[in-house]
């Protein structure tokens, strides 16, 4: 404890010291060099105290921007949620009508092959028709002919 206690008091007599001499040096100078550093210094504060408020404008203006653009990523970010989500869906949906769109062309060619079948019973049954109406009226012919005696 010996050490440190010499080790502050010799700290503290420089220092003292430096004071002396610096209050010595201060008296020794011209006044008006002596009043003009105060001027200027004053100016100096001034201008200093003028670019601070700029500066707490500036970065309170900085930091309104700050706080508005995270509120813009927020609402960009649920944007780009929103728009994923609505990709998806619509993928699904175009999925779903290529399947419909697939299957609704294997209906219709099988209609295509169903129809050609109908088509062709139906000109079958056509001519049966006219066949029957053949006999029907060789049938009457012959009733006729039966009838009469002959």
């Amino acid at each position: 404890m010996n050490a440190e206690l010499i080790v502050r008091r010799g700290v503290l007599a420089i220092a003292f010291a430096g004071l002396l001499a610096g209050g010595a040096y201060a008296q020794s100078q011209d006044p008006t060099l002596q009043q003009q550093d105060i001027q200027n210094d004053k100016k100096d504060i001034r201008n200093d105290k003028k670019d601070l408020a700029k500066d707490r404008a500036d970065r309170n203006a900085d930091q309104r921007d700050v706080n508005h653009d995270k509120r813009d990523l927020s609402k960009d970010r649920a944007d780009r949620n929103a728009d994923q989500k609505d990709i998806n869906h619509d993928r699904k949906d175009l999925n779903k009508d290529r399947a419909d769109r697939d299957a609704d062309q294997r209906d219709i060619n099988k209609d295509k092959k169903d129809l050609s079948k109908d088509r062709k019973d139906r000109n079958q049954d056509q001519k049966d028709i006219n066949k029957d109406k053949k006999d029907l009226h060789k049938d009457r012919k012959d009733l006729r002919h039966d009838k009469r005696g002959r």
